[in-house]
């Protein structure tokens, strides 16, 4: 899944996590059956897993119990929780997996009567689990009484940079939105060591931005000036990412990083994302096999609904003083510079898994 299947639209922005929705629609294809099963195993591409299907589960287990650890140094929570019409009678094999494997309650609401007493209900949930930072996931009337069943998963993320932008330095400058649209932005500013390299094949700067601790990092690509981001994302997959973020490719150097001050929530509903990776007969009423769910044979996936926040800004560890003493001593050599004052994706990495937790591109501000 890249940012292409949730943006067609480059001037819009995106931010989503590719662990967090295959983990919860794996409770989702725990429940199917048949050609409804093998649809969402492909789009999953579960099919590639060694194993039977308890080995899939497991795998999920174990990310969730490694995504939701405490005592780190960041804060990184993800929540899925499946809803069904109280009506439909879900099996209880079924809700014991949803918890054993998946971190997560079937919760049984009357939807039938109550549809706007339910979607209030599953947005407080939400906020709930989320710090408060992911509101309003359902939005009004997306629930009605045709409602059978609704998967919501949310992810919030704030982390700590390892090496702190002092809010001293942070001056108002100028992103440029599009070729002839420019948009005032609180810009931070920072000179130190970082990893950064350059990918020729794409023209574009890849920088490290470490957070406390250096487990997570924060991986910015920054296309020349001339470079359209849709240049850069076409090339992107995964396989090309981790070659491009090789440890040896990257150089550690003083460099001058500017990096606009920012806060994203991103809505999405899946259901047209998986219909493109060719899961349909799960939202179809005649085609839906969710008999290891329920016995009920009407029973489809009416809504996914995936939701993130992620906030950037000065915040960090480091003494400012430290940082400025620092600076002095090396203000006579020449620099190179990260400007990101344009267009740029960037990701949240896991160092020790390799895994991207998050992916996005910030276009507008």
């Amino acid at each position: 899944m890249s940012s292409e299947h949730l943006g067609e639209d480059n001037s819009k922005n995106v931010f989503f996590s590719p662990i967090s929705i295959p983990s919860a629609l794996a409770m989702v294809f725990m429940g199917a059956k048949r050609n409804t099963a093998a649809q969402m195993s492909q789009a999953l591409s579960l099919s590639k897993s060694s194993g039977g299907g308890g080995d899939i589960h497991q795998g999920f287990q174990n990310l969730l119990i490694e995504v939701n650890r405490t005592g780190t140094q960041y804060l990184l929570r993800t929540v899925n929780r499946l809803f069904g019409e109280k009506t439909y009678g879900f099996l209880p094999s079924f809700k014991d997996s949803c918890r054993k494997f998946n971190q997560a309650e079937m919760e049984e609401l009357d939807f039938i009567s109550a549809a706007e007493e339910s979607r209030k209900h599953i947005n407080t949930w939400v906020a709930q689990r989320t710090e408060g930072k992911i509101t309003d996931l359902l939005s009004p009337n997306s629930v009605d009484p045709m409602t059978c069943l609704v998967l919501v998963n949310a992810i919030y993320f704030k982390g700590n940079w390892e090496n702190q932008f002092n809010e001293q330095h942070t001056k108002e400058r100028l992103f440029k939105v599009r070729k002839n649209v420019e948009k005032p932005v609180q810009m931070m500013i920072k000179k130190s060591a970082f990893k950064m390299t350059y990918i020729g094949e794409i023209f574009t700067k890849i920088l490290v931005l470490p957070y406390v601790g250096r487990e997570l990092n924060m991986i910015i690509m920054l296309p020349h000036g001339n470079t359209d981001l849709k240049t850069v994302e076409k090339e992107l997959a995964y396989e090309k990412f981790v070659e491009w973020t090789r440890p040896d490719l990257m150089q550690e150097e003083e460099v001058e990083v500017s990096l606009p001050r920012f806060k994203l929530g991103e809505s999405y509903n899946m259901e047209g994302v998986l219909r493109t990776l060719g899961v349909t007969d799960a939202f179809e009423d005649t085609r839906a096999d969710f008999s290891t769910m329920s016995s009920r044979k009407d029973l489809l996936l009416s809504q996914v609904a995936h939701k993130t926040f992620v906030e950037v800004d000065e915040e960090g560890t480091e003494a400012a003083a430290a940082t400025a003493a620092v600076l002095m001593l090396r203000c006579a050599r020449i620099t190179p510079r990260f400007c990101a004052n344009h267009p740029f994706l960037f990701f949240i990495h896991n160092s020790k898994t390799s895994g991207l937790l998050f992916c996005g591109r910030l276009s507008s501000l």
